[in-house]
């Protein structure tokens, strides 16, 4: 069992029913999730000593979220309790040619105000052979940007393995800040994971693919990945491809650079979706999972990685709730969906 720290915010997602709108809906579910939450989740339905580091309130709303991850395996022995409140988000799930649409209400959180004194990075860093952030957490605050940083640099010091998702979100900042706050923190990197779009507006570079038309030919992001790999030092680089042909339908498949070969998976096609948040929190679970079961095999990694992202996508809520077995068996080609008796 390997002990895999992940830190970030948690928060609750507050969603209509189905495939109602919001301004036609007179009640929510509450799911809790977040990025970082999301693959702790993962990790831990795995098998792993998952642990998931955050400050939430110490009143019920907090506690909320805390059962949450507990309710799933979650090591939740490094959350700080304090400050005023959880962030919160609207998430509308589309349907064929609507989109889906996440509305954020979550600032001046307790993890976005917390500081230095809320954590004890050496003592969470220690025996841990896996560190796994994204880029969603430099951009709540300043605040949590420092903390990142912080989080990394205790990292190195006891030789942990650190993963990023890029995960730009431009609801949260520009991609001029992210550029700023995200390249330093490369350096501090091993595996690098995120899209076309995060390579651009995180990290300033452009790959030669139209994602947004569809095309997603792995070839358009071998040059982009040689560029990161030797601009960074990265151990590898990965990506997920998605073909968004409409809400309810999307081709999937991921592809990774080792510094040597370039290998990309096989294409899930996704029909009917049924909630695809959480879709790329689920590949960097299973990618992180893989590289750790299968000793770096890359090819056997992100095969994993995908197929337990396909899983996800018909998954209610951010949590990615299937099993290893269920995972393996995906990757073996049984996809016809029949009924286990």
């Amino acid at each position: 069992m390997s002990k895999i720290i992940c830190f970030g915010e948690i928060m609750l997602r507050l969603s209509p029913s189905g495939n109602d709108r919001f301004i036609q809906t007179d009640s929510f579910r509450i799911i809790p999730g977040g990025g970082e939450a999301n693959v702790a989740v993962s990790l831990a339905n795995y098998g792993h000593n998952a642990c998931y580091v955050t400050k939430l309130p110490s009143h019920e709303i907090g506690q909320i979220a805390v059962n949450a991850l507990r309710r799933y395996g979650v090591n939740t022995g490094y959350i700080t309790r304090g400050g005023d409140r959880i962030g919160l988000y609207y998430a509308e799930t589309g349907a064929s040619m609507r989109p889906s649409k996440v509305i954020y209400d979550r600032a001046g959180s307790a993890i976005a105000e917390a500081g230095p004194e809320d954590f004890d990075f050496d003592r969470i860093m220690e025996g841990a052979d896996w560190f796994h952030w994204s880029g969603i957490t430099p951009a709540i605050s300043d605040k949590a940007a420092e903390l990142t940083r912080t989080a990394c640099e205790a990292a190195k010091r006891h030789g942990v393995t650190v993963s990023v998702d890029l995960n730009f979100r431009k609801k949260l900042w520009t991609s001029e800040k992210a550029i700023s706050v995200m390249r330093p923190l490369m350096k501090y990197v091993d595996v690098c994971i995120g899209n076309e779009e995060d390579a651009q507006l995180c990290l300033g570079f452009k790959p030669d693919a139209d994602v947004e038309n569809g095309s997603t030919d792995a070839a358009g992001y071998e040059g982009i990945f040689r560029q990161m790999m030797a601009e960074f030092g990265f151990k590898c680089v990965v990506s997920t491809l998605r073909e968004s042909f409409s809400a309810s339908c999307n081709g999937w498949k991921a592809l990774i650079y080792d510094g040597k070969e370039f290998y990309q998976s096989k294409r899930y096609e996704i029909n009917p979706i049924i909630d695809r948040v959480g879709g790329g929190d689920s590949f960097s679970g299973g990618l992180i999972h893989g590289m750790l079961k299968y000793g770096g095999d890359m090819k056997e990694a992100v095969e994993f990685a995908a197929a337990a992202s396909a899983l996800k996508h018909t998954v209610n809520g951010d949590f990615n709730l299937v099993s290893e077995d269920e995972v393996l068996s995906l990757v073996k080609g049984n996809a016809n969906g029949r009924v286990q008796r």
